[in-house]
Formats: C-alpha cells, structure tokens, sequence
C-alpha cells in the first residue's frame, strides 16, 4: 500500500485564504481563497513536486488535507 501523504491547510484571516504546508511533499506552499480551490492545486502540484524531488513513479498518489480554522462566534447581546 502507497502511503497517505499528510497536508496541513490553515486559514489566514489576515490574507483571506486557506494556505497549505507539508513534511511529506517537499517544497509544498500554496494557497487558494477556498478549500476546493486548494485542493485542486494540490492535485496538480503534488504529483509535479513529488517528480522534482526525485520520489518513485506511481499513477495514484493519496493524500489528506486537514484544515484547520480559528473562529469565535458572538452572542447576540439582549
């Protein structure tokens, strides 16, 4: 079995956009305005990196994105 590459995605108030790092794609950074946005670069990009840096040929590889966001909801004051 192929192993499950881990991607990070965390949401940069500040810039608008979901920005996504990882230790098992070397040289991975990226960013889009939405999650599906940034997983689609992703499909793209991975396979490219992967390539670069020399990792072995294969026609699937699997990957989880796990995206993190920092909120705080408001009540409504009465």
């Amino acid at each position: 079995m192929t192993k499950v590459l881990f991607i990070r995605a965390e949401w940069d108030d500040e810039a608008g956009v979901w920005v996504a790092t990882s230790d098992d794609v070397p040289g991975l950074a990226t960013e889009a305005d939405t999650l599906e946005a940034l997983s689609a670069k992703l499909d793209r990009m991975i396979p490219e990196l992967l390539e670069a840096n020399g990792y072995p040929n294969g026609a699937e590889i699997p990957f989880e994105l796990l995206a993190r966001k920092f909120s705080v909801a408001r009540r409504a004051l009465a």
